[in-house]
């Protein structure tokens, strides 16, 4: 479960961005800050993974609290939520070592997209698995697939996990289903079939129908 704290002064969007979060699978937001000083408080009562965090606070800059968060508590992550459109913040905000820069008014669906990065980081982190460079290549976001250095990946498909499926099949050489692939990936049925679909249909995969013992027909995926 990632434990999120929002730091947000006007509390009309602090609930919007509270249903928001609430929305998306595994995420716990533990609790609503209206002024930057409050935000110490439950740093001392709860575990908390990542800070979603206005610049423009009543009492202090957002960008100034996580400077100060971090001399305490220098594992925290941040993202920040802004309106302005002023460069320095946002140049401040990346040496301070922001995960994310968001622009208000928030998207569900982007935020779900920095969500999910931001999970996919932190398990790689986590993990006791060799550096290697494609590991590497993850974190630091660079491009994975040869198709994809040239174009935007489709709405829905995240590089990180299409990248997972892509390692995942290489190692599969009889061809699985959509839900062998989402339990080896950790995600639902649904999301895997869209990524293999997806991979089929710019040449990665071929998919084939493979009748069962009792003769209904499954979808098995192959690399090519």
């Amino acid at each position: 479960m990632l434990n999120v704290l929002i730091v947000e002064d006007d509390f009309r969007i602090a609930d919007i961005h509270q249903q928001l979060l609430e929305s998306i699978e595994g995420v716990r937001v533990v609790g609503k800050a209206l002024r930057a000083e409050e935000v110490h408080g439950y740093f001392k009562k709860e575990r908390i993974d990542l800070l979603l965090v206005d610049i423009y606070m009543p009492d202090q800059l957002g960008i100034d609290l996580v400077i100060d968060l971090k001399k305490t508590y220098a594992d925290v992550d941040f993202i920040m939520i802004t309106a302005a459109k002023d460069m320095e913040l946002l140049e401040r905000s990346v040496k301070a070592g922001a995960f994310h820069y968001l622009i208000k008014p928030l998207q569900l669906q982007r935020l779900e997209e920095v969500i999910h990065q931001f999970k996919e980081r932190k398990s790689i982190l986590e993990s006791n698995k060799p550096v290697e460079q494609s590991l590497v290549d993850q974190l630091f976001g660079k491009p994975s697939l040869e198709t994809q250095q040239q174009e935007d990946l489709p709405k829905g498909i995240n590089e990180l996990t299409l990248t997972k499926v892509m390692e995942t099949m290489k190692e599969i050489s009889s061809g699985t289903t959509v839900e062998e692939i989402g339990e080896h990936i950790g995600v639902s049925r649904t999301t895997a079939r869209r990524y293999m679909e997806y991979l089929v249909s710019i040449g990665k995969m071929r998919a084939e129908l493979e009748y069962g013992i009792v003769g209904r027909p499954e979808r098995k995926y192959f690399m090519i």
